[in-house]
């Protein structure tokens, strides 16, 4: 049977920031290079206090672009308040219909940034479903009432209804992130996994939906992987275009993401990539430093066109 995944680009925020015509012309590049989507990621106060709202770079790209969709990988839902972030949505969508796939996870790395916006750390995961199970229904467009653990909504009403509803797709490796993804998402996202593991996510998600009281989601599932890689011609100057701002960035070791970290020419990333397909994997999101623009858009162009011939 013919596979075929989509690709993605996350953008860096520095190629945000620039005027809008400069940015409307480097989104034209990624989609005339044969790219899918562009990514973005989302961040309040990282270790150093870097971020960039993931909400707030979704709009700036899709007012820049006629078509390219924009993915957010991740968003940190947790550290917003629910009909907020079902008003963000709702406004996105009436400015670029069906232009969202909405990617979120609960974070922590840096779990001060978590506490300086308010939130007990150790509650995120039981947040982020009380904030998901709120999103759908509000998205209905009909008015809400809820006493929860966490949130406590009076009539909360959002118009209009999100038709058609934006796909989430929820991020995360614990256990518990699959089963959220099952209960509440329209598929997984995942980071740093081998294609064995990724195949058994695939495999979970399909099992826990299945078994919840209402018979589970009746559309297929869409899961997506979040990819650091580095290309280059040379395997050494390939590997240092990732591994220095991957450490830079999570302030660990570049030796322990290696694995689920290819990099090397386009056809030695898009080889990497193969067996995630064969395992379920719908998109990805290539995060690629390093480089030229030209050169990352023109390489991560070459693996779109790789992963389309399999099959």
């Amino acid at each position: 049977m013919a596979m075929r995944a989509a690709v993605g680009l996350m953008m860096p925020s520095g190629w945000l920031q620039r005027p809008p015509g400069e940015r409307s012309e480097l989104l034209n590049s990624i989609g005339d290079a044969g790219l899918d989507h562009v990514a973005v990621g989302d961040h309040v106060s990282f270790f150093v206090g870097a971020g960039f709202d993931g909400l707030v770079q979704a709009t700036a790209l899709a007012a820049g672009h006629d078509w390219l969709p924009v993915h957010t990988a991740v968003y940190l839902l947790p550290l917003r308040h629910p009909v907020t972030v079902a008003r963000q949505l709702a406004s996105f969508h009436e400015l670029a219909p069906a232009r969202l796939v909405f990617g979120v996870g609960v974070g922590g790395e840096d779990r001060r940034e978590i506490a300086n916006c308010g939130v007990d750390p150790a509650t995120r995961g039981r947040r982020t479903d009380e904030m998901l199970d709120l999103l759908r229904r509000l998205a209905t467009g009909y008015p809400v009432t809820q006493a929860g653990e966490f949130f406590e909504l009076d009539e909360a009403w959002i118009e209009p209804p999100l038709d058609p509803p934006i796909p989430i797709l929820v991020g995360g490796r614990s256990d518990a992130a699959v089963a959220r993804a099952a209960r509440y998402g329209d598929g997984w996202l995942g980071i740093w996994v081998s294609p064995r593991r990724f195949a058994e996510v695939v495999a979970e998600v399909d099992e826990l939906s299945a078994a919840l009281p209402d018979g589970g989601r009746t559309e297929p599932f869409t899961h997506e992987l979040n990819v650091w890689c580095g290309f280059g011609t040379d395997a050494d100057r390939a590997r240092a275009a990732v591994a220095g701002p991957m450490e830079a960035f999570y302030q660990l070791p570049f030796e322990r993401f290696e694995r689920y970290s290819p990099f090397g020419t386009p056809a030695q990333v898009a080889e990497g990539l193969v067996p995630y397909v064969e395992a379920g994997c719908g998109s990805f999101n290539l995060i690629a430093p390093g480089g030229s623009e030209e050169e990352v858009i023109a390489a991560a162009g070459e693996v779109a066109e790789r992963l389309g011939r399999i099959g």
